[in-house]
């Protein structure tokens, strides 16, 4: 059973989630609300008496507090709206990941990001296999729930048997357990993560809170649980990430054309917009650029539940990132574009590695020590490289970082390319 949950009062952080928004008619409109624009900036309304006592088990559902937060639940409906099709896939459109994934099921199924509203109709619908329920992790706050209730025992489940009683997509829960105005790190591998600097303030938790998903993750070889590769922010850089899964001998897969124990990053937007380089990070979180604010019949504003880009945002981008941006869609559109052609140039580096690797293992041509350098470099090279190819906003969180692994990722194929 998980004991390390980590509590915010709202007042002690900015608001984020579905509780913290208009109560609709259970609250008087607020006299005089100045227009706002941030997240942090919503006062903090009170919280009906109804729903102070929250269940104690099990997960309230976003449609049980609908009748509370009418304004929030019809926001957080509206990431329905999120449902691109046909999504683009990956395998086509950037045929090197063929190679590079090969030996795992992402080389043939990945696909395009869709909204949160899907995720359990997602990982239906996913041609990658699924064993264990640990893959469940993100998917639904009805297998976050099954986790705080039965422990690490529940990441070790049969897929087929746990999927069956998910019907829960990412919702209330996983933000705010079942307690209004308060944010719940409800993970508890994000939880022991953070440790001392939760309580001590110093990581946001509106931040942590988004990473619950939005993070690098492995399951563990030996539990299977759902673990990240650091136990502190002070060590959550790819640089440490990479020598902790080295010191461990971690592998996600085996490349079948050269042998190399690989592993496969996992959208890491949280250690890349938090990280070193970061020019917004200390001023925006998550909810301030991706959530927003609105406001209710009356006037009174609240948090959007609706997840969107900060470029549709138009009232953030005219009081705050206008200020440093006399075009923010065309500085991040830049940004996108540059990183986009160095993932493909130094991915056209690592197809070269792995075909001339996979020549030399055949040939029989190396020493088993000129081999193990080999493979250290590839792995190393491609991880590198994965962290910024599998980062959701192309180098937009943080240019500074994303420039600095591609060029790593570039080094140390080349390295291995003159050694060959």
């Amino acid at each position: 059973m998980k004991q390390n949950k980590w509590l915010a009062p709202v007042m002690a952080v900015a608001l984020l989630g579905v509780f913290l928004g208009s109560m609709g008619s259970q609250v008087v409109a607020v006299n005089a609300v100045p227009t706002v624009t941030r997240v942090s900036e919503v006062p903090i309304p009170e919280v009906p008496a109804q729903v102070k006592t929250a269940r104690e088990n099990g997960v309230i559902t976003a449609e049980e507090w609908s009748t509370y937060y009418p304004e929030v639940y019809a926001s957080h409906m509206a990431n329905a709206d999120n449902n691109p099709q046909p999504r683009v896939a990956y395998p086509e459109q950037d045929p090197n990941i063929q190679v590079l994934y090969q030996g795992m099921a992402f080389s043939f199924d990945y696909t395009e990001a869709i909204g949160h509203s899907y995720t359990l109709e997602d990982i239906a619908e996913t041609t990658r296999p699924h064993k264990l329920a640990n893959c469940l992790t993100c998917k639904t706050a009805d297998y976050t729930a099954l986790v705080n209730k039965l422990g690490t025992e529940a990441y070790s489940l049969p897929f087929e048997d746990v999927v069956q009683q998910m019907s829960e997509t990412v919702s209330c829960y996983n933000c705010h357990g079942n307690t209004p105005g308060t944010i719940v790190i409800e993970s508890d591998y994000m939880a022991n993560a953070m440790g001392d600097e939760m309580t001590a303030g110093t990581v946001d938790a509106i931040n942590v809170s988004c990473a619950q998903c939005h993070i690098e993750y492995y399951f563990d070889p030996a539990t299977k649980a759902t673990s990240v590769p650091y136990d502190s922010p002070d060590n959550f850089d790819p640089d440490s990430i990479l020598a902790y899964y080295n010191e461990m001998g971690f592998v996600d897969f085996t490349n079948e054309n050269t042998g190399v124990g690989m592993i496969k990053v996992q959208h890491p937007e949280f250690e890349t917009y938090t990280g070193a380089g970061s020019v917004h990070s200390g001023t925006f979180n998550c909810a301030d650029c991706h959530m927003g604010v609105d406001y209710t019949k009356k006037g009174t504003p609240f948090v959007s539940h609706e997840f969107t880009s900060p470029l549709d945002n138009e009232a953030l981008v005219q009081s705050n990132c206008a200020q440093c941006h006399a075009n923010l869609k065309a500085d991040v559109e830049k940004i996108q574009k540059e990183i986009t052609e160095k993932e493909t140039q130094v991915s056209d580096l690592l197809v070269e590695l792995n075909s001339k690797l996979a020549d030399a293992v055949a040939s029989g041509s190396l020493s088993e020590a000129e081999l193990a350098k080999l493979r250290q470099l590839d792995r190393d090279a491609q991880f590198y490289w994965d962290f910024v190819y599998v980062e959701n906003s192309e180098g937009a969180h943080n240019s500074k970082l994303s420039r600095e692994c591609l060029g790593k990722a570039e080094t140390l194929a080349k390295e291995a390319l003159a050694l060959l």
